[in-house]
């Protein structure tokens, strides 16, 4: 078995040291190269082609992120983010994952093996599971498509008189490589979409209400963070809240709305296949189904309860997924009604449920 080969930047000598021990210490990883800024980061980077790049964001003259959009816009290789100021509710983190980072790691204040082995295990996992794609013509193909974003339209104020079996619920989820991928999908959906969106991307607690606000931005629908008895309207995409799982509940005879919940007890919280479940109860056969990249198999079984329902599925093809897990896993089950790239995936929504009369 071929070593991974891991390309390390940071400005500190002792810190890629360390990283070196570190990584070193898995017999399947070796570092086959240093780099101290933003500037060597690139030239380096192209000149070993690595399998996997770690990267630090502080740096002189260029920093991380700087070097992160070129990285990603040569294909390079995948990047881990590992820096003091990529913490879980940082803005940083959060933009190297947009920009097209694979993952990231927080890396500790203090400088020493002592406290640097407190990353040891996610790290190297975060390295393999990245190098396992570092090859990946698919990888490639993604990094280098721009995700287009439309111009911002008005976002209108849409009345909760629309009943909800007037209109229908897209039920996405997604994962590893999620915060970039998803731009390719709900930028393009239009204001006046006939449907809700239900959207569960697996991250951190502290990142799914910053998450909303920045696609908000960029959407011509109105993104928001799930929130308990929040009511239930087309033109508005409902972000799982971290740690929560996104349900619905029934408010009254006219109107339905968010549940938040702590039960029942999952590796993803909020879980893919529990939002589906809680979509399909009340929606039905007018659910939509959509499950993109990431690791694993959340959401693959409950594509195939839609698709038995009535409802339609569609799982992200390998040819845009960073991680052909979790799609791969719903069309292996017979949960996929249709297999498409994450740029076509919005088409295919529109001309299913339509927009509002």
């Amino acid at each position: 078995m071929e070593k991974i080969r891991v390309l390390v930047v940071d400005d500190s000598p002792l810190t890629r040291r360390l990283l070196k021990t570190l990584l070193e210490s898995d017999p399947n990883i070796e570092v086959a190269g240093f780099a101290r800024d933003g500037f060597e980061a690139v030239k380096t980077a192209k000149a070993l082609h690595p399998d996997v790049i770690t990267l630090d964001v502080i740096m002189p003259e260029k920093n991380g992120l700087e070097a992160l959009k070129e990285i990603v816009d040569e294909a390079i290789a995948p990047v881990i983010m590992v820096s003091v100021v990529t913490q879980e509710n940082s803005q940083e983190a959060l933009e190297a994952l947009e920009i097209g980072a694979f993952d990231y790691v927080p890396k500790p204040d203090s400088n020493t093996i002592a406290t640097l082995m407190n990353i040891r295990t996610p790290l190297i996992s975060k390295v393999k599971s990245a190098a396992q794609y570092s090859k990946s013509t698919a990888l490639l193909r993604l990094l280098k498509t721009e995700s287009p974003k439309r111009k911002i339209k008005a976002k209108p104020a849409l009345g909760s008189e629309v009943l909800p079996t007037e209109f229908y619920a897209i039920a996405i989820g997604i994962s590893t490589g999620g915060p970039k991928n998803i731009y390719d999908v709900l930028p393009q959906l239009p204001a006046d979409l006939n449907a809700a969106v239900f959207l569960v991307q697996h991250m951190p607690p502290s990142f799914t209400q910053s998450y909303a606000e920045r696609l908000n931005k960029y959407c011509q629908l109105r993104v928001v963070e799930a929130q308990e008895n929040l009511p239930i309207k087309p033109g508005t995409v409902y972000v799982g809240k971290g740690g929560y799982h996104l349900k619905l509940r029934k408010l009254n005879d006219s109107q339905y709305a968010i549940h938040l919940s702590k039960v029942p007890k999952h590796t993803f919280m909020p879980s893919v296949d529990i939002m589906m479940d809680a979509v399909l109860e009340i929606f039905g056969n007018k659910t939509i189904g959509v499950l993109m990249t990431g690791m694993g198999d959340d959401g693959a079984r409950a594509m195939v309860r839609i698709n038995k329902t009535g409802g339609y599925t569609i799982a992200e093809s390998k040819e845009t997924a960073v991680v052909f897990g979790m799609p791969q896993e719903a069309i292996k089950l017979g949960g996929a009604r249709t297999v498409l790239p994450s740029h076509k995936i919005a088409e295919e929504i529109v001309k299913k449920v339509g927009q509002i009369p």
